[in-house]
């Protein structure tokens, strides 16, 4: 049997399972931690204290580098896949990297998705640790979100000092399980003493301001002060009443004091991996935490790390919001394609998608285009990666190079998911090679003196290639009132759908001729943001036909399976 073959034979949690890994202070002692400096939960996972950020912060940067990709399709991307894989590259080539990645959600773990560590020989572990409850972060979110939830419902109980309106309440609940029928809820049914009755709905955790919050406060002190800034509601004069109002604050940061502390685990290759705060994109910036990020950068010389969705999205929140609210400046970009998706954008039914179709090829490859041409507007330096697959034929592989390097961009096969670290060693090259002959110029897309709708305007034609935007007359008035609170000058966190640069999921490849439909707009006051919510996005998503929770079992030993 062949390498492949065994390989096609191995699951990502087999391969995980089957992996030596090291304890983790052996894993940060390779990286210039000291024990002292851990927080163990368990053999391999661990905590970075505060003392290791004081010890750390006077030191130089290393370099910034960023993964994103197309628009996701059913044929799959490998984004944070390509993200290990180069991390476990640059070790081989012997320069001390670090990844910082995105926490899985657990909602779509169950979902469709399966599981979000990597895949194949490209993977952080333990795997089924990540992808489940891991060190807790998001239980803590969920926790302090909904601890919020409880005091202003029973403030509005208990006499309602504050006056506030019960029909202007903003605030939801949240969970970290995908759940459409928590939707649109009703809360307060049964007697006086069961709390007054009001319509509310619920958020997967992810979405939730205080994901943003933990994701991009600079440490404890300034996560506090951002978390009694969170808009709850508005009273009956229409002002609007905040967490701090509410005496909430003190209790939702004790909740959140050790959320707030980075995750050190490793991937296959034992390559240190921050993996701290993420999802989603499309609501709540979807990157990783500022902090981890931050200490990376002081720990290494390259620091790795991803964005959520495609570019439209998760990239251009990482440079808009991110990098302007945390002063990061983002050395290069490295944007994840597969042939597979380039021609699922061409048209090719996903059954097809292994035979060579190089018109299809060229029909989708305007959607690798378009984020090529969007990350430039950046400043910042593109290297563009395919993501092999054993169909990919050398004629499609050479056609994609040559349209690449004639953009301007440097292009590299990637076959981490095979090879693990020796697979990336060409996209590692590319990068390094980039780096050392490439500047970068980074500013961000917008300035913060602009209006709402301006900002709004910019990215929906210079990110999404829309012709205009349209606003529901509801929008118009909340765009007004954010204004006049104070927060016109917020940049915007645009939730989109994830699978077309339009606000139509079905419209593939680079459309053209459309307008951005904006339905509603609301301020995230703690996180620093403005969102703007687009066509049909849901900030609750829901289980499919067949969830991948269907799979996942465990034998009597404890033994996972079905995570993927």
């Amino acid at each position: 049997m062949t390498v492949k073959e065994e390989m096609k034979l191995k699951t990502d949690i087999q391969i995980a399972q089957e992996a030596q890994m090291l304890p983790i202070r052996e894993v940060a002692e390779r990286a210039g931690i000291a024990e002292e400096d851990l927080e163990f939960y368990g053999k391999y996972k661990a905590k970075l204290s505060e003392e290791f950020w004081d010890r750390i912060k006077d030191n130089p940067d290393g370099k910034l580098v960023l993964v994103t990709a197309i628009n996701p399709t059913p044929a799959g991307e490998g984004k944070t896949t390509t993200s290990v894989g180069l991390g476990q590259a640059m070790q081989k080539l012997n320069r001390k990297a670090v990844i910082a990645l995105r926490e899985p959600s657990l909602g779509p773990c169950f979902g469709i998705k399966g599981g979000a560590a990597g895949g194949g020989y490209a993977q952080v572990v333990p795997m089924e640790d990540l992808n489940l409850h891991f060190t807790g972060d998001f239980h803590a979110i969920t926790s302090a979100n909904n601890l919020l939830a409880a005091m202003l419902d029973n403030h509005i109980q208990q006499g309602n000092a504050l006056q506030i309106d019960p029909r202007q309440v903003v605030w939801k609940r949240c969970v970290d399980m995908n759940d459409r029928v928590l939707r649109n809820i009703v809360v307060g049914l049964g007697n006086k003493m069961d709390g007054m009755v009001r319509e509310d709905h619920f958020v997967i955790t992810v979405a939730s301001e205080i994901m943003a919050i933990l994701c991009l406060a600079d440490d404890l002190a300034d996560l506090k002060q951002r978390l009694g800034k969170i808009i709850v509601a508005y009273n009956f004069a229409g002002e609007p009443v905040t967490a701090d109002d509410l005496q909430a604050t003190g209790a939702m940061t004790a909740l959140l004091k050790d959320a707030i502390k980075p995750n050190l685990i490793q991937t296959l290759e034992h390559t240190p991996a921050l993996v701290h705060g993420g999802p989603f994109a499309n609501i709540a910036h979807g990157c990783n935490s500022v902090r981890a990020t931050k200490m990376a950068l002081k720990m290494s010389d390259i620091t790795i790390t991803e964005a959520g969705f495609g570019a439209d999205l998760g990239a251009e929140k990482f440079m808009d919001i991110k990098c302007r609210k945390a002063g990061l400046k983002p050395d290069a970009v490295v944007l994840v394609a597969t042939v597979r998706a380039l021609k699922y954008n061409g048209g090719v039914a996903k059954a097809d998608l292994a035979e060579e179709n190089l018109d299809a090829l060229k029909k989708g490859i305007v959607n690798l285009e378009k984020h090529i041409e969007n990350l430039q507007k950046f400043g910042v330096p593109v290297i563009v990666t395919l993501n092999s697959f054993v169909t990919d034929t050398d004629a499609e592989n050479a056609f994609i190079r040559k349209f690449c390097e004639e953009r301007g961009c440097e292009f590299a096969l990637s076959e981490v998911w095979e090879h693990g670290g020796e697979g990336g060693i060409e996209l590692a090259k590319k990068v390094l090679e980039t780096l050392q002959t490439k500047e970068s110029h980074f500013h961000t897309l917008y300035e913060d003196s602009l209006s709402l709708e301006e900002k709004i305007e910019t990215i929906a034609k210079e990110i999404y290639g829309a012709r205009g935007v349209v606003y529901e007359p509801a929008a118009k008035k909340q765009l007004a009132r954010i204004e006049e609170l104070g927060f016109g000058s917020f940049p915007i966190c645009m939730a989109k759908n994830q699978y077309s640069l339009s606000d139509d999921a079905k419209k593939l490849g680079r459309p053209e001729n459309f307008d951005i439909h904006i339905r509603e707009v609301y301020v995230s006051a703690g996180a620093g943001f403005v969102v703007a919510l687009t066509g049909a996005v849901m900030t609750m998503p829901g289980l499919p036909k067949v969830p991948a929770a269907n799979q996942i079992d465990v034998d009597e030993n404890g033994k996972i399976t079905g995570l993927f």
